[in-house]
């Protein structure tokens, strides 16, 4: 008998997150992409190590790359440690990548990480997502959305 497919609710162990994204792009799309790691770099990321925050994704060829994502060294590594800030191979269906490469060579998108996890299985995973880049007069809306929410939230609860 088959196992049965893990659900999008199951449990996920979220690693590291890039906050700032959804604050400088508007997100069209997200995919979900495995990762190619090596050892240390699972146990380092299994520790709660790991930074996304200046990183983005790219199109070499036909395969998909995470650039300038940081993953310190592990602390009990020895010589076989690898190297923090290394370029790690996103695994991806090759309909997938084709269809990224056209949005970001024709219509200017970007490939942004959301967040590093760990899915249900235990499989190292990064969100993706295909943004385009706001303009300064947008950050200054999603300001003010923000602030309004917030005194919204102190407005309902002090007549509460």
């Amino acid at each position: 008998m088959a196992r049965p497919r893990p659900t999008e609710f199951d449990k996920k162990k979220t690693v590291a997150e890039n906050r700032k994204a959804r604050f400088e792009y508007f997100i069209e799309d997200t995919y979900e992409a495995g990762i190619a790691l090596q050892g240390t770099e699972v146990k380092a990321l299994r520790f709660g190590e790991g930074s996304i925050a200046e990183s983005y994704a790219e199109i070499r060829g036909e395969q998909a790359w995470l650039v300038n994502a940081n993953i310190p060294e592990f602390s009990h590594g020895n010589r076989f440690n690898h190297e923090p800030k290394r370029p790690r191979k996103l695994l991806l269906h090759q309909r997938q990548i084709e269809k990224l490469h056209g949005a970001v060579a024709r219509e200017g998108m970007t490939l942004v990480p959301l967040s590093i996890y760990f899915n249900s299985r235990g499989r190292a995973k990064v969100e993706l997502a295909l943004a385009k880049g706001k303009k300064t007069h947008d950050k200054r809306e999603s300001i003010k959305e923000r602030d309004w929410k917030r005194e919204q939230g102190r407005l309902l609860r002090d007549r509460g």
